[in-house]
């Protein structure tokens, strides 16, 4: 089996293909990746240095929103797998540069879908997002409610990819399958996520910001749940359905065409988690309190049903443990 992961050198891609590779080694995997300066470029290469023994991978720097070149990629390997987690990251910075998630997030994935009717997969998984929940108030967030009432640009983009893949895998028959992530967090990590920035302010004894007074709640997902959920729906695309109708909920279709969360189905307060990783680090932090920031929600928390009926699978990482391995991966790395 040949599979293409975009993002490679992003933090979720990363172990994907680090994990796909030592489960299986009857596959190839190409992994791509533009390797922009939204966060530190430098821990995007050490995640592809860490890789490059591995027989069965190969990296390309290549931007999904580059359509020449990702056409004539598709065309010479011929894959049999796309999973995309190539996309303009993050609810705050799509304020600030909003541009980037048009030509990453809608202009980007237009062109992977194209690539794959062009040259077609057996299974295309896309990364979405829990952002899409917007401004819901019914908990936890099922798949089946609708998601119309997007609170940033960066949520906005991620509710048209799910339905730009709806109308391919109705008009092309690809098979689709939308997973919105809730939350990640672990070893290899984003700097822009609110864990790694608090885990070095602790460290640095600098105060840390908390939005609306501690009063959110996030359901943190940890880095291998993430990739477990992933790899075990690889080979399990959806199918056509004849007999759907509406009642059969909004998450599948009569098309090949299914949205899946994945999350940790157990929501923990901002501040709880501050005083998790203050007992990790060893070290309490002064905080400063700010009002609810443009583009947050309250709460969010997954419903994973679904996810479990089809793979037999829900994530169960406690957040002490997933924190307690992220703080020693960060001592390691930084040489603290």
């Amino acid at each position: 089996m040949k599979l293409l992961v975009t993002g490679s050198a992003g933090f979720i891609g990363y172990h994907l293909v680090k994990q796909l590779l030592h489960r299986n080694q009857d596959i190839d995997i190409i992994g791509i990746d533009n390797l922009n300066d939204y966060y530190e470029v430098n821990l995007k290469k050490n995640r592809l240095a860490a890789l490059e023994d591995e027989r069965h991978f190969e990296f390309l720097k290549k931007d999904i929103s580059d359509k020449e070149a990702l056409f004539s990629l598709f065309a010479k390997e011929k894959f049999d797998v796309v999973i995309n987690l190539a996309a303009q990251a993050g609810v705050r910075y799509s304020l600030e540069n909003p541009q980037a998630y048009i030509d990453s997030n809608v202009t980007g994935f237009f062109n992977i879908l194209e690539a794959c009717r062009k040259f077609p997969v057996k299974h295309l998984l896309y990364a979405s997002s829990s952002s899409v929940y917007g401004g819901n108030k019914k908990i936890p967030f099922s798949t089946e409610d609708n998601v119309d009432h997007p609170v940033s640009l960066y949520a906005a983009t991620k509710k048209s990819n799910e339905l730009m893949a709806h109308s391919y895998s109705h008009l092309f028959g690809i098979p689709t399958t939308g997973l919105r992530f809730f939350t990640v967090y672990g070893p290899w990590g984003r700097p822009d996520m609110a864990y790694f920035s608090f885990t070095k302010n602790i460290i640095e004894g600098n105060t840390i910001k908390i939005f609306n007074n501690g009063k959110m709640k996030r359901d943190f997902t940890y880095i291998d749940d993430i990739v477990e959920g992933i790899a075990r729906l690889i080979d399990n695309p959806p199918t056509t359905d004849p007999d759907w109708t509406e009642e059969n909920g909004s998450s599948s279709s009569w098309a090949p065409y299914k949205i899946y969360n994945i999350g940790n189905n157990h929501p923990i307060e901002l501040m709880r988690f501050v005083n998790i990783l203050e007992e990790k680090i060893g070290k309490e932090v002064a905080k400063e309190f700010h009002a609810m920031q443009p583009g947050d929600v309250i709460q969010t928390y997954a419903d994973v049903s679904d996810l479990e009926k089809k793979i037999g699978f829900k994530p169960t990482t406690s957040l002490e443990e997933g924190l307690g391995q992220f703080v020693d991966w960060y001592k390691d790395y930084y040489k603290i």
